[in-house]
């Protein structure tokens, strides 16, 4: 029997959210049910709201969450009512020719549930990156649920479902951090710093964060920056060679979006160094680069979609290290907030005040 509960939708471009009445069906053949317990206030929920992401109004925003599973449909093996997970937007199909190939984290045909959520007069919603978590209860794939340790308070937790795995993954997985490696890090704010910590965690050495506002740069520092530099009067490449004995760092990580940062990412690798692309840039933007400096320094330039992460493998490991106190999620939760403070979250991420509101439930 379905079920009405509260969730936070965006009705059209640019118009603010709203508390609804939604609709949740009993999950079908490999669908679930999911208690939220928190859910991280993201850009991408903003971008969804601004008409940046689609055209498929209404949204049911959120993504970044972790509850508990409530009911499953029929064949799903994977988990059962009861489980504390952590919501994916990536379930893995495992038949695509990525998995066949031993590569599930590129996985081309991810999947969400069959079935539609709706408003009470039938409207049928749109769940942002398939989960739509800024709500009482949610119906996903059961494929988008990872069991983790359930000592990890969810506030913390679902962090991991977006942003937090992005940066990290941007880090460990796409640029492949190691031990003794300088990294240069654009960008400080949630994604970001993220993949300072992530840098942090691989073994990194040096690690420079470069951002406009001297408050994000001191939250970097916090996560495990070495260096800091401020854009707005110093020149990164500049400085990123400065300390890198003129050679420039072995990994860049542009976490912004923007052209002319990714330009200053490209300028400040070292020789044969790494650029990864984790921010999302707007469909209209376009770069020129020099061509004689693909072929001459060499290296990799990369993006990182989701931190090339694999939930299955990565999130519960992450979560280990978080019970263990080597990863601060904690730090990452600048405030927590309920459904009905969601707009409000959203001006202060606008204004850079804080890395992460948490709706908790």
């Amino acid at each position: 029997m379905s079920q009405q509960v509260r969730g936070v939708v965006a009705r059209g471009k640019g118009q603010p959210v709203s508390i609804e009445t939604i609709v949740i069906p009993d999950p079908g053949p490999g669908e679930a049910v999911v208690a939220i317990q928190a859910c991280g206030v993201c850009h991408t929920d903003l971008h969804y709201r601004e008409g940046g992401i689609n055209d498929d109004f209404p949204f049911l925003l959120g993504h970044e969450a972790a509850g508990v599973v409530e009911s499953v449909g029929a064949g799903v093996t994977g988990v059962a009512p009861g489980d504390y997970v952590i919501l994916n937007w990536r379930a893995v199909c495992g038949t695509c020719r990525s998995c066949l190939r031993g590569r599930p984290q590129y996985c081309f045909s991810t999947f969400n549930a069959k079935q539609k959520m709706t408003l009470t007069d039938g409207t049928v919603l749109s769940p942002a990156l398939g989960i739509g978590a800024f709500a009482d209860k949610t119906l996903v794939a059961a494929g988008q649920c990872t069991k983790v340790d359930p000592a990890a308070p969810a506030a913390a937790a679902g962090l991991l479902g977006c942003g937090v795995m992005a940066g990290i993954g941007a880090a460990i997985n796409t640029g492949a951090v190691g031990r003794g490696d300088s990294v240069a890090v654009f960008g400080c704010g949630g994604v970001g710093n993220a993949a300072i910590a992530g840098s942090r965690l691989a073994g990194a050495h040096t690690i420079v964060a470069v951002d406009l506002d001297d408050r994000k740069l001191g939250w970097a520092k916090e996560f495990g920056a070495t260096h800091t530099v401020n854009a707005k009067t110093t020149d990164p490449v500049g400085y990123i060679k400065s300390v890198t004995n003129g050679n420039g760092a072995d990994v860049c990580i542009e976490a912004v979006g923007n052209p002319a940062v990714y330009r200053q990412a490209f300028d400040a690798r070292d020789l044969a160094g790494t650029v990864v692309l984790v921010g999302v840039p707007r469909p209209d933007m376009t770069i020129e680069l020099p061509f004689i400096e693909l072929f001459g320094r060499g290296g990799q330039l990369k993006s990182s979609w989701y931190g090339d992460c694999l939930p299955s493998r990565d999130f519960p490991m992450l979560i280990d290290l978080y019970l263990q106190g080597r990863l601060d999620l904690d730090r990452f939760v600048s405030e927590t907030i309920t459904l009905d403070d969601v707009e409000e979250a959203f001006h202060k991420m606008e204004r850079g005040e804080v890395l992460r509101s948490v709706v908790v439930l």
